[in-house]
């Protein structure tokens, strides 16, 4: 019975793993998706403002 105690984690681990895969599959694309993608575009645009603002020269020498 100590092989089935074993594997038992690994086991559980893999099913659920398989599970949040398949979750995010489903998920993707659907209604949400230009909501969703205008959201990351949104972020990756201030965070590009952000980097631009710092690298900025300030004219302090």
């Amino acid at each position: 019975m100590e092989y089935v105690s074993a594997l038992l984690p690994p086991v559980v681990m893999a099913v659920f793993f398989i599970g949040l895969v398949r979750v995010i599959v489903k998920t993707q694309g659907g209604a949400a998706k230009a909501k969703e993608d205008a959201a990351v575009d949104a972020a990756l645009e201030r965070a590009a403002g952000a980097r631009q603002t710092a690298a900025a020269p300030n004219g302090d020498a």
